[in-house]
């Protein structure tokens, strides 16, 4: 049963400047009903939840917390393991609840250290009044009393306390925390430096707990790593989804006016769950959708080369490469594509974060020649220009792109300029089905690489090194030189396809017949009778 709000709230019994929350000290007179009552709130957070929590509805304002059926598994989720990650659509409640659960679980568990932290303080702020709401809402026979109350934290008698704060390295550095929550986790920038210095403050206990919920946010992030290690079984997390169609009220028909009123692309953002699309990547979210990675046939080099075709006699291969300075940050990569197969396909990959670029010659020339002498593509900037001097000069290796051949440019000097270019031309090659990815490290990086300013460029925390790989390969199909090395004007190609899908996008406004079509026809008709055709009059019928 429901308590009432006022009941056993004397006023002298209130903390400081709020009647409503039982302060530090106060003694208690209980009764049967009320011991019973507080042992059942004790042993299950849906019992607590469902008869004395009240929330703000939109509509209805104080209203009681009536659990969906997907909240009651949470709060037992949260409750029987240690590690929770949980995905939810917006708008499902996600919040309320963790709001409810980490009240609950202050109350009746002293001496506890519970932090909130979210992508803005502001943010933290508003998690923390909410539960300083629910607070307020209970009797005070379930309150634990009060010894601080502020819009950052709040102290109870029992000796635990709740926190908040937004998502920095130094937010709780020090403090021994019980009960992480991480609140929009996929939102946070600089998410992975500040995960990995926050870690070890609930990771000494055996008891602590962390709860990370979000939406998708695209892929790559810290969020989605810990969701996908959650759901592969490959950490210590255990995943909970909200869906949708998991919120009472959401069907078909709500789904159909949702999409109607905003796209498919924005409901699959916003209600989807789905981690494709949701980052401002340069690839659509369709296409990168579709991707699907294979096994590698080989692995060589210590497992830096993976070969998913081996050599065709006669094929034409190109390779692009981007250098780093092997000092274990960026990598070194390169990428062979075989251009005569329709569409052109990913055949062999390589990365690596220790090769020096005084070694890197070496072995872009090896897999060069293995690949029928394969065009090779480098970036010249920075380390780039020892590889390109390397391989052209020390190696003697003639099968390389000169930018500038009478000034002696060597590779592709990589400006915003011409990686407009390639980003635009790997789009279309992509979108458009003419260039098959096999490589998962590949497919990765198309996945996070995402729209920074004028530019694009690996999302916080990933690599685009084998993305630059396609934008070169991008940059070089477009150009001139690429059509006389195939025989394959792609620029003329991709114009040509995009003219027509502008084409079937134009309503027709009717034909005008001149004729002109049934005279030629009736004069070819002659013709051919005329060489000994014999042509049936009814083949001519509709001309």
């Amino acid at each position: 049963m429901m308590m009432s709000m006022t009941q056993n709230k004397p006023a002298s019994q209130g903390y400081s400047y709020n009647p409503l929350v039982k302060k530090d000290g106060v003694d208690h007179n209980w009764t049967e009903h009320e011991i019973h009552e507080y042992a059942k709130c004790m042993k299950d957070p849906t019992y607590f939840a469902r008869n004395y929590i009240k929330i703000i509805s939109l509509d209805k304002g104080l209203v009681p917390f009536n659990l969906y059926d997907y909240q009651n598994e949470m709060f037992n989720h949260f409750n029987d393991n240690r590690f929770s990650v949980v995905l939810a659509c917006r708008q499902s409640g996600k919040s309320i609840s963790s709001v409810v659960y980490i009240l609950w679980y202050a109350i009746f568990h002293p001496e506890k250290t519970v932090a909130i932290l979210a992508n803005k303080g502001a943010t933290a702020g508003e998690m923390l009044s909410r539960v300083t709401l629910a607070l307020e809402n209970l009797p005070f026979f379930l309150q634990p009393g009060c010894k601080a109350l502020n819009k950052r934290s709040i102290e109870f008698s029992n000796n635990s306390k709740i926190l908040a704060a937004a998502t920095s390295g130094s937010s709780i550095r020090g403090l021994s925390v019980n009960l992480l929550f991480l609140d929009e986790f996929a939102f946070v920038e600089r998410a992975a430096e500040f995960y990995t210095s926050t870690y070890p403050v609930i990771s000494a206990g055996k008891d602590t707990k962390v709860i990370i919920t979000s939406t998708a946010n695209g892929i790559g992030n810290t969020f989605h790593k810990i969701w996908e290690g959650a759901k592969q079984k490959t950490n210590q997390y255990h995943a909970f989804e909200v869906n949708w169609w998991d919120v009472p009220g959401r069907d078909e028909q709500w789904k159909a006016q949702t999409i109607a009123n905003t796209s498919q692309l924005q409901f699959d953002q916003e209600f989807g769950n789905t981690f494709f699309g949701t980052g401002d990547t340069l690839i659509n979210a369709e296409t990168l959708l579709s991707l699907r990675a294979k096994d590698p046939k080989s692995y060589h080099e210590g497992g830096d080369l993976l070969v998913y075709e081996e050599t065709i006699p006669d094929h034409a291969y190109i390779m692009t490469v981007d250098v780093s300075k092997g000092r274990g940050q960026d990598y070194s990569t390169f990428t062979l594509i075989d251009v005569s197969t329709s569409p052109f396909e990913q055949v062999a990959v390589y990365r690596c974060n220790t090769i020096s670029p005084l070694l890197f010659p070496d072995i872009i020339y090896k897999y060069a020649k293995v690949y029928n002498n394969a065009y090779v593509v480098i970036e010249a900037n920075d380390q780039g220009s020892l590889v390109t001097n390397g391989l052209y000069m020390e190696l003697e290796y003639e099968e390389m792109h000169l930018e500038n051949a009478r000034k002696g440019k060597m590779g592709i000097e990589m400006t915003r300029k011409s990686k407009r270019i390639g980003c635009s031309g790997i789009k279309d090659l992509v979108e458009n089905g003419k260039l098959v990815l096999h490589d998962e490290n590949t497919i990765l990086e198309c996945s996070t690489f995402v729209a920074r300013g004028q530019s694009y460029e690996a999302s916080e925390g990933n690599h685009d090194d084998l993305m630059m790989n396609l934008v070169m390969f991008g940059y070089f199909a477009v150009g001139d030189f690429f059509q006389e090395l195939t025989d394959i004007n792609l620029k003329e190609m991709m114009f040509q396809n995009r003219m027509r899908e502008i084409e079937a996008d134009v309503v027709p406004f009717g034909y005008h017949d001149d004729g002109s079509d049934h005279m030629a026809a009736l004069d070819a008709r002659e013709e051919m009778k005329d060489k000994g055709w014999h042509i049936p009059n009814e083949e001519w019928d509709g001309w």
